[in-house]
């Protein structure tokens, strides 16, 4: 079974336990081994970030005990969402596989290619209101731990 098969069968696992939307998705190092896996649990643990690749970023991190997946790859049923994209990205993952669109998911009913529109600024899903404040800044500026 190839990683994309394994996503699906995570998906479809997800969907018949009524935990979420139909996504799947697969984490593998650099052997090929599969070291995290999840599914859209949205529904089940009522958390609108458990997300099937934030799910199996989550499970591969405490597989290899490290916040850095540089060396890994993602295989996912549907393209990220902006959310799990950035995820992606934070993990320092390279390469990201999918199987459908954003598109694709927008047909379905999913809202991710309304927030990808948002983040392009082509409509106003939220009212983002920054509030200058130096000890804000102070925070930023005065840290001296590890950076990620």
């Amino acid at each position: 079974m190839n990683y994309m098969e394994q996503a699906i069968e995570e998906a479809i696992k997800g969907v018949n336990q009524q935990d979420g939307g139909p996504f799947g998705a697969v984490v593998i190092d650099t052997t090929g081994k599969i070291i995290g896996k999840g599914h859209n649990e949205v529904l089940s643990t009522n958390d609108p970030t458990a997300h099937a690749e934030i799910q199996a970023i989550r499970e591969a991190c405490q597989t290899l005990n490290t916040k850095d997946l540089s060396n890994c790859i993602i295989y996912s049923t549907c393209e990220p969402c902006p959310m799990c994209l950035s995820a992606i990205i934070w993990s320092n993952i390279k390469s990201v596989y999918y199987g459908s669109t954003r598109i694709d998911a927008k047909k379905a009913g999913f809202k991710d290619d309304d927030i990808y529109n948002f983040l392009a600024g082509k409509n106003e899903l939220l009212k983002k209101i920054e509030i200058a404040n130096d000890s804000c800044k102070d925070l930023l500026a005065n840290y001296n731990g590890e950076r990620y």
